[in-house]
């Protein structure tokens, strides 16, 4: 199977890297069940609302939207449209999963793309100290979906109810 020793212990080493960072995944996710207060689903909740009204805000202005998107990057129409809707399929679809409690994680996950985006390319050049700057808004969007992404679901949500009504039953 092996021609060497060299590939054998190339092999080796990436299922020992595989095994490790699963394992160290699964304690940060063992981590982040067991110290979650109940005030932070509280918090994803209304971190879900907040993303549906700008996923609702973004689909009444798209046409705002995709200027200050083509401002900044050199998109084909097709491509420019379909980064538009992303953002509001993504916000409206994740802000909602987030305020149910429902895949937490994958919410997060495509949220934080468009968070980038916004605070890198859009929100940086008018810099923090603007009138109306929504950088500092932005940024800390997106550390609370960093947050959420690696502690999840807590006791107040859908996840956390079905996986107890399963226990129970």
């Amino acid at each position: 199977m092996f021609s060497n020793k060299r590939n054998f212990r190339v092999v080796l080493s990436l299922l020992t890297f595989n095994l490790c960072c699963m394992n160290l995944l699964q304690r940060i996710e063992h981590w982040g069940d067991a110290h979650h207060p109940k005030w932070l689903d509280i918090a994803r909740m209304a971190l879900g609302v907040f993303l549906i009204f700008k996923g609702v805000e973004f689909l009444e202005n798209i046409s705002l939207i995709l200027g200050r998107i083509s401002d900044h990057m050199s998109f084909g129409s097709f491509t420019l449209w379909l980064v538009g809707h992303y953002i509001v399929f993504a916000h409206i679809l994740g802000g909602f999963l987030l305020a149910i409690g429902v895949l937490t994680r994958f919410a997060c996950l495509i949220q934080i793309p468009i968070l980038l985006g916004a605070v890198f390319f859009i929100n940086a050049p008018q810099g923090w100290w603007q009138p109306f700057s929504e950088l500092t808004l932005s940024v800390l969007v997106l550390l609370a979906l960093i947050y959420f992404m690696i502690i999840g679901n807590g006791p107040w949500s859908l996840d956390w109810f079905t996986k107890e009504e399963k226990k129970n039953s």
